[in-house]
Parts: C-alpha cells; sequence; structure tokens
C-alpha cells in the first residue's frame, strides 16, 4: 500500500493504492466521519483477488486539498460524484468496479447512474443513496428523525462551532451510536480522526448537511449534475447493497429495490453497523468480489 496524490481541475486528492499497478480497478470511497482507513483490511483482501484498489480521501479530509480558495467548500453530492469521475480521469481509468458506504457510497452512485459506462459494477453501502432533495422536508418516523439530531444541529452556527470547536468528540459520538456492537478502540479511533484535521473540513461537512435539506445554495459548477439527480434515476449497472442490521443512523434499505433496474442483490450484515467495511472487511471484500463475477457474466 501506498499513499499517493493525483491533480484534478478542483483537487489535489489524496489517496491510498494497494496492488499491482495493472490490477483491475476498484475504488472505494469511506464516509462521514470516517476515512481511508475503513478499507485498511478490506482493500488489501480485494487486492489479493487481483484488483488495484484505490481509496481516496474525500474533499475535505486528510490530505486532500482544494486548489483555489476561491472554490465553494461543498458537500453537495453531485461535488462528490464529480470528484469520483474527475480522480477515475486524473488516473486514466476508463472502467471501474466503484463502491462505499455514507459520503463515499453516494459518489459510487451518483457516477453509476449518471455514467454507467464508466462502472463495472457497484457495490453500495445503504442501497440507492442518491438524495431527494425536493423531498427533503417530509418527515420521517420518530426514531427516524431521532437518529438525525446531528443533521438538525448542524443547521445552525451552533452546530457549526460545536463541529469546529470538537471534531473528535463528535466523530467519536457517531461512531458509537451508528456502530453499537464494533468494538473500536482509541487507536483505531485516532488513525481515522486525523483526517478531521483538514482545514476545510468543517465547511464542507456544514454544507453537506445544509444542502440536502434545501437551505443553502449549491456550486453552481454542478448544478446542471443536481438537475439530473433530482429526477431520481434508476441504477442500472451491477450491484450489491448492503446493510448492518445494527447500523444506528440508517433503519435499512430494502425499500430500495425498485430503485434497480439492473442485476441486483441486497445483503444484511448481522451485528454490524454504518461503517460496514472496516466493521466487516471480509464480507465488504466478498460482496466486491462477487458482484465483479456477476457482472462478468451478465
Amino acid at each position: 500500500m501506498q499513499q499517493k496524490s493525483v491533480t484534478t481541475d478542483i483537487l489535489d486528492i489524496a489517496y491510498l493504492d494497494y496492488g499491482a499497478p495493472d490490477g483491475w480497478p476498484c475504488i472505494m470511497g469511506h464516509g462521514f466521519p470516517y476515512d481511508v482507513n475503513a478499507y485498511a483490511e478490506a482493500a488489501p483482501l480485494i487486492a489479493q483477488a487481483g484488483a488495484r484498489v484505490l481509496v481516496p480521501y474525500l474533499r475535505g479530509y486528510g490530505p486532500t486539498r482544494f486548489r483555489s480558495p476561491a472554490t465553494l467548500r461543498s458537500g453537495e453530492q453531485a461535488a462528490l460524484g464529480a470528484d469520483l469521475l474527475a480522480f477515475m480521469d486524473a488516473l486514466g481509468i476508463q472502467r471501474a468496479v466503484v463502491g462505499g458506504y455514507d459520503w463515499g457510497g453516494r459518489a459510487a452512485c451518483v457516477v453509476s447512474v449518471l455514467h454507467p459506462e464508466r462502472v463495472v459494477a457497484l457495490v453500495s453501502g445503504n442501497s440507492y443513496n442518491i438524495q431527494n432533495i425536493a423531498r427533503s422536508m417530509e418527515p420521517a418516523s420518530p426514531p427516524e428523525e431521532a437518529a438525525l439530531w446531528y443533521q438538525y444541529l448542524f443547521h445552525n452556527e451552533r452546530g457549526r462551532r460545536a463541529l469546529e470547536r470538537n471534531r473528535r468528540g463528535f466523530a467519536r459520538q457517531l461512531w458509537s451510536m451508528w456502530s453499537p456492537t464494533w468494538p473500536f478502540d482509541d487507536a483505531t479511533f485516532e488513525k481515522s480522526a486525523a483526517a478531521f484535521d483538514n482545514p476545510d473540513f468543517v465547511d464542507v461537512v456544514i454544507h453537506s448537511y445544509r444542502h440536502r435539506y434545501a437551505l443553502v445554495e449549491g456550486d453552481p459548477a454542478y448544478a446542471a449534475i443536481e438537475a439530473k439527480l433530482a429526477q431520481q434515476p434508476p441504477v442500472r449497472v451491477p450491484t450489491i447493497a448492503i446493510d448492518g442490521d445494527s447500523d444506528g443512523v440508517n433503519a435499512g434499505t430494502a425499500h430500495h429495490a425498485r430503485k434497480f433496474e439492473g442485476l441486483f442483490e441486497r445483503r444484511v450484515f448481522a451485528g454490524a453497523g454504518h461503517n460496514l467495511p472496516q466493521e466487516r472487511p471480509a464480507d465488504w471484500a466478498q460482496a466486491v468480489l462477487d458482484v465483479r463475477k456477476a457482472a462478468a457474466k451478465a
């Protein structure tokens, strides 16, 4: 494994590179509030099967940096998808198995629906991960609303200040609530927590959780992408979707099946919470290998 960096129009993207340079391309994305260490065990397993596994730090995390101070520190879904596509372009990757969970899964879903010709297959934590912003003010059940407390806090300046002053405290609270059966230790948390020291972390996070409720404008550069995503396009690439049955922030996505029009399978990882690849690395790696095999037969 090596840490490398590649330059796009917007970002200098830091990433981890596992496996042989001529291996089949596989790109895995992390979520909030996590980092590339989510794949520390899963990525080598995938690489052993012949893949070149690339795990980029998302915008606002770790060593990834914006190239211009004038660029809006957007965390909107269109930006995440555009970053993934630009990452592929910068590395000369025409097609890849893509996947992830939370923010990283959202980026993989965006590229899968808008650029299916670039995607061999998809592994998606929590299934159809594209936000329906037009319906963002429709309430969920009381337990689901309670789980989203952090999002509502981030809608106001008290939340921004709280995150700025105690990034690690907030992240650790969410890790514990979202993965109640995962006995992570201090060392495991601190390896990822360093990524939150990125100077753009707070701005990107706050924008993400305000934009998804239409409380702030997005970056005009991504308006055309957001317009396409507003149509809630289906996923047509071969997909394995995964939920954890102990996920403290997502109650399950069996009802998402109608959004997948190609080869589709949903798996549930018993005893797993939200951070699926780090909690169940062998199971995650197997899903990647299985969906690639299925795609080859499709």
